[in-house]
């Protein structure tokens, strides 16, 4: 019976979440009207919690933002303080990571030592578990959203060798301090982070015809030579911690394609190679033992180039890649591709043209500003437009998030929690691409995914997931216990609003055979709350944002 439940639910939320939405054109004044206090936290807070939802009723919707960007630093509560405390990893330096957490072949050598380490699964572990607690009961949702955000945009992979003793410091140094700043500085803290180096293989670029470090040529060929004190540093493995000679073009094109001026940004293949040649030298000390930024001025090109039309002088040093950024950051591609990615994340998967015209010049008249890009998403009226409520549907990330938050749950995570995101497709830090997981529906909407989910909401609603509790008695009570009156009470402080008829439907009839069932067995059949809850978390109206 319940997979007979689950599958029919799964249908229905698969056919409601592939419908294509309307996209809104209008030019007005933006109306917030019924519902926008749930509809701004379903965009900017992971879905509304008991908590948030009454800050937005005190402040009111504007109010409730312009506390949140002025809150940045926003201290968290003593019960979540002291459970991130119980994560050391996530205030551990990346040599401090590589020490503890090392790789299995130091962890081999420890034992025959008599010593034991720490495996580097922890790192991963405890940063997705602290991730998921920040969004749950963190001091400020708004900048776990945009953490999230970013993240996905200047991705890196966990999975990708020395990355996952890197991925900690990458968010925590990279992407947090800049997500209320300007974008120009996010941009140059993610590309000078070894993090990315590694995992765009940067720090291995070198200049055309350089030979291997620690070697040099003479007419003979070549030669070893002893390291000058250069800032390159000590490197105790060539095949590992040395750059390969010869030009690395895969950061100089995500650049481009990815991060700044977008796959139609009018750059070409020699644009490619030229920013190429303008980050060599941008590297990594030791990835497994000192991952720290370097410059590697004999890796460096020094002859001049040209980016996009704009000439970079001979013998810039490390400069060029200063200046290659500065281009990109303030270029009209740049403004449109970010205003494009920022409207499909808040407002719809098919962003309407005229919002992302406003926002590209939002952009280049505030000089990349992210906090005044924010407001002028929220005050549009494509955002309050009855076409863009509900016309998104959540990631497994944003879905597990919300309904913790929904359901008021007392969170310790546990790693299965962790292990239910990737079931649903999103391994938390391990996106296998340098384009992050999807921030639109398709990829998200097939039955596999869609009874993960369903699965996820009954076991949470039941208290089979370790680490999550939940009391749906504290959460609400029906003044009548009839099958019709929790579903509607229920409805309403899960999702925020009546069930729709369909959902209605489709929850009672699992209600009435579930009574059958017992009936045949003899059996008293008062009304099943924790199936109720769990459908409703499983239904279109709570999957869609």
């Amino acid at each position: 019976m319940r997979l007979l439940s689950l599958c029919s639910l799964a249908v229905v939320l698969l056919s409601c979440a592939s419908t294509p939405h309307p996209v809104v054109r209008s030019e007005a004044p933006p109306d917030q009207g019924p519902g926008a206090e749930v509809h701004l936290l379903q965009r900017w807070a992971f879905g509304p919690s008991e908590r948030d939802l009454a800050e937005v009723r005190r402040l009111g919707v504007r109010g409730w933002v312009e506390e949140r960007l002025a809150r940045k630093d926003a201290p968290v509560s003593a019960a979540l303080e002291a459970k991130l405390q119980e994560f050391p990893t996530l205030t551990m330096s990346m040599t401090q990571l590589a020490s503890d957490y090392p790789g299995k072949k130091e962890r081999e050598q420890a034992l025959l030592d008599g010593r034991e380490l720490m495996r580097p699964v922890r790192i991963g572990l405890e940063l997705s578990a602290a991730k998921v607690l920040r969004a749950v009961e963190g001091p400020n949702p708004l900048e776990e959203v945009l953490v999230d955000f970013w993240f996905n945009h200047f991705n890196v992979s966990a999975d990708k060798g020395a990355v996952r003793w890197m991925v900690t410091s990458y968010e925590r140094d990279a992407i947090r301090p800049h997500v209320f700043g300007r974008f120009r500085d996010l941009l140059e803290a993610t590309a000078r982070h070894p993090a990315m180096l590694f995992y765009l293989d940067n720090w291995r670029s070198t200049r055309d015809g350089m030979p291997k470090l620690g070697q040099r040529l003479t007419r003979r060929g070549v030669a070893p030579m002893m390291m000058e004190d250069d800032g390159d540093g000590d490197d105790e493995d060539p095949a590992e911690s040395e750059p390969k000679p010869g030009l690395n073009e895969n950061y100089a094109r995500e650049l481009l394609e990815l991060h700044t001026l977008g796959v139609d940004g009018g750059y070409s293949q020699q644009d490619v190679r030229e920013v190429a040649r303008s980050f060599t030298g941008w590297s990594i000390r030791r990835p497994r033992r000192e991952p720290e930024f370097v410059f590697r001025r004999r890796a460096h090109d020094m002859e001049a180039k040209q980016v996009l039309g704009q000439v970079i002088p001979a013998r810039g040093g490390e400069a060029d890649g200063e200046k290659v950024l500065d281009l990109l950051a303030r270029h009209p591609a740049t403004a449109r591709h970010l205003a494009t990615k920022l409207a499909r994340r808040f407002v719809s998967d098919t962003p309407p043209p005229a919002l992302v015209d406003r926002l590209a010049k939002v952009f280049l008249s505030s000089d990349g500003d992210l906090p005044t890009m924010y407001r002028a998403l929220i005050d549009s009226p494509e955002f309050w437009a009855p076409e863009a409520r509900g016309a998104k549907v959540k990631t497994p990330f944003e879905f597990v998030v919300s309904a913790l938050r929904a359901t008021g749950a007392q969170v310790e995570v546990r790693p299965r929690l962790v292990q239910a995101l990737a079931r649903m497709g999103e391994p938390l830090y391990r996106a296998p691409a340098p384009t992050g997981f999807p921030e639109v529906a398709a990829p998200w909407v097939n039955s596999g995914a869609l009874v993960a989910r369903l699965n996820f909401s009954l076991d949470l609603v039941s208290g089979r997931v370790p680490g999550a509790r939940v009391s749906l008695a504290s959460l609400a009570t029906p003044s009548t216990p009839t099958a019709e009156a929790w579903v509607d009470t229920l409805g309403r402080a899960l999702l925020g609003t009546t069930p729709s008829e369909e959902t209605r439907a489709t929850v009672l009839a699992a209600l009435s055979k579930r009574t059958e069932a017992a009936s045949a067995e003899g059996e008293p059949s008062p009304v099943d709350v924790q199936l109720v809850a769990g459908l409703l978390l499983g239904s279109p109206e709570f999957q869609r944002q």
